[in-house]
């Protein structure tokens, strides 16, 4: 099956170029943004506890975030995938604009930037990340259908009848790995995640939600590396193993260890039936 002849520049005006990749972030930061804030403001999914944070925290919080994507996507692909730059082209280390970004960098960068603000407004870690996980999905599905747009990211020759031949792909038909992400990292990962908010009333346990999105994507990373063609300029690891492997497995461990610490604490008494989210917490213990 021939690539589809997309163009990656959405709109060229002059040397201003509006790229589809830049769009997946734009969008998915704000859809993410505003689902967060529609979980803190849904009184039914509140029945032990109530929200963490308000809907203006949230928005305040978004500036953090979008700073922990950037700058962590981008300094985590030149530790984890291009270190010769640090030494040979440092000032290639800025140019966001030319692309290479590592969502596990991405990831470590939103929860540093989650740290600080837990820690500046008094809030519990965990509840934070239980809010935030839920939208991170969204961003997923966008990304991973700008990296298909692109052709980029593809995946290891395949003789099933949807392979792909990928423009700089060499004449194989290829998975088409960004899809199969956009599926399951994207869609998957985000209907898991709303049974566990609106379904099961996770919010309600400290750092289950958010443990059950971080164990989920790394098993879902992990195991479609297995399909995805590593990168030419990485080093062959021993066992079959692959950067996005190893960076995944310390997530599958930390997040089942949310998830077991969150089940094993007692709730709270139930909220009483007038009381009204979305007013943030401060009796929680702001444990990091």
């Amino acid at each position: 099956m021939p690539f589809p002849e997309f163009d990656p520049v959405l709109v060229q005006i002059g040397p201003f170029a509006i790229r589809w990749y830049a769009l997946a972030y734009v969008a998915g930061i704000l859809l993410g943004w505003r689902w967060a804030v529609g979980l803190v403001k849904n009184a039914r999914l509140w029945v032990n506890r109530p929200p963490p944070v308000s809907p203006e925290q949230i928005d305040d919080l978004i500036l953090w975030v979008t700073i922990g994507i950037i700058a962590g996507g981008r300094l985590g692909h030149v530790v984890f995938y291009t270190p010769s730059l640090i030494v040979e082209d440092p000032v290639q280390i800025v140019q966001v604009w030319k692309g290479g970004m590592s969502f596990h960098g991405g990831a470590i960068g939103v929860f540093l930037a989650m740290i600080f603000f837990a820690r500046r407004n008094g809030i519990d870690l965990w509840r934070l990340g239980d809010v935030v996980a839920p939208a991170v999905p969204i961003g997923l599905f966008f990304g991973r259908i700008a990296n298909f747009i692109n052709g980029e990211l593809w995946g290891r020759p395949t003789t099933l009848p949807w392979g792909i031949v990928f423009p700089g792909a060499g004449p194989e038909p290829r998975h088409p790995s960004q899809l199969y992400e956009a599926a399951l990292e994207g869609l998957l990962l985000f209907a898991v995640l709303m049974w566990a908010t609106h379904g099961a009333k996770l919010l309600n346990r400290r750092g289950v939600v958010m443990g059950i999105f971080t164990a989920g994507y790394g098993l879902i990373r992990a195991s479609l590396e297995n399909v995805r063609q590593p990168d030419a300029y990485l080093p062959a690891f021993p066992f079959g193993l692959t950067m996005g492997m190893m960076l995944s497995i310390p997530m599958i461990l930390f997040g089942l260890w949310l998830i077991w610490r969150g089940m094993r604490e007692p709730l709270p008494p139930a909220l009483p039936a007038e009381s009204a989210p979305p007013q943030a917490s401060q009796a929680e213990p702001k444990s990091v």
